[in-house]
């Protein structure tokens, strides 16, 4: 049993899928003994890790748990433990070489290594850089380039420390790369990863820079562009004050660009940069099957319009500072990055 003791709201913000809260943290942080009564009504066939935000009071957790005569444990960093998982396997593609995905399942978010040939890029990388290092290593490959499709608002890339610690390119479109020295991308350019031809495709609306590498003909990286069942959102960028368009602007922008990518021949895997669940790799669909399940495609032009502009989720956490970081205009220390980003992903409009 995976036991998150944390406030009710807190977990129900954002925890690890099937875990079981019971709020007894301000109990384990004043009187622990407090907590024993709650405790002793948990199920006694069942080995326990304790989990809160970092580690701390889950320990004190563990300790009241094992004077109780329970097997438990805690889970180490807590939730920022969770946000720096990252799993990976291959993606069913049909190139000439490897695509393997990344799933980070504490942020939801997905990366891609594309390997061909002896040559690696990486697609929308953590900041943590020896996740894809050490996975190229073992494919025996060497990078030559890494890549996002935007500019992201609920997680800082790790994009330009992956290509300075291997000196290689970062490409990130103009329009995102405000404030950064990156290679630059433009609509229709043909990029080549060992014998994989990677075509990008200007896709903004989610953000100005927003692009979709066509890889090989038969994926398309859509980063926060198209989801399975949703797309990405439309007014970031304005509320964190680094865009000049408004939000039914960016909307009718995004809704052009969808359009572009139904009209791809082929029908390509749709391989998005985020799962809003916490993503057990791969997660892939088909074209056509987004189309059938993705409600948003189904709205014309008007309705998409009205209803991506009208209705504004909760927002990502700390995503003006994130999108500020991302964009090259604000920089931010190692000790701080991980607290940045911590909590749910919320790029996705409902």
């Amino acid at each position: 049993m995976i036991l998150d003791i944390r406030h009710s709201d807190e977990f129900e913000e954002w925890h690890i899928p099937e875990s079981k809260n019971i709020d007894v943290y301000d109990e384990l942080t004043e009187d622990a003994e407090a907590a024993r009564s709650q405790l002793s009504e948990l199920p006694s066939d069942q080995d326990i890790v304790t989990v809160c935000a970092a580690g701390g009071v889950s320990q004190t957790a563990t300790e009241l748990l094992e004077e109780m005569g329970r097997d438990a444990l805690t889970l180490v960093d807590g939730m920022n433990g969770w946000s720096r998982v990252h799993r990976s396997a291959p993606v069913n593609i049909d190139i000439d070489g490897n695509l393997l995905q990344v799933a980070r399942p504490g942020k939801g978010c997905l990366s891609y290594i594309l390997i061909s040939d002896g040559e690696a890029a990486v697609f929308e990388p953590s900041h943590y850089p020896e996740e894809y290092e050490e996975r190229i290593e073992d494919e025996g490959a060497e990078l030559v380039g890494v890549f996002d499709t935007h500019a992201h608002a609920d997680h800082v890339s790790g994009g330009r420390d992956l290509a300075d610690r291997n000196d290689v390119p970062y490409h990130l479109h103009p329009a995102d790369a405000t404030l950064l020295d990156a290679t630059s991308l433009e609509d229709g350019q043909q990029l080549t990863i060992g014998n994989v031809s990677v075509e990008v495709i200007h896709t903004p609306g989610h953000s100005p820079g927003g692009v979709t590498y066509a890889v090989g003909g038969d994926g398309l990286l859509t980063g926060d562009t198209l989801f399975h069942k949703s797309v990405g959102r439309v007014e970031l960028g304005v509320e964190a004050g680094i865009e000049d368009t408004d939000v039914e602007e960016n909307a009718a922008t995004l809704y052009e660009s969808l359009q572009r990518l139904r009209q791809r021949s082929g029908n390509p895997l749709v391989l998005p940069a985020h799962d809003p669940a916490s993503p057990e790799p791969p997660v892939t669909a088909r074209l056509s099957e987004v189309e059938a399940q993705n409600d948003d495609l189904g709205r014309n032009r008007e309705s998409f319009i009205e209803d991506l502009a009208s209705d504004i989720p909760d927002h990502p956490p700390n995503f003006q500072r994130v999108k500020r970081v991302n964009i090259g205009d604000e920089s931010v220390d190692d000790d701080e990055l991980s607290s940045l980003e911590l909590g749910p992903n919320r790029c996705a409009a409902e």
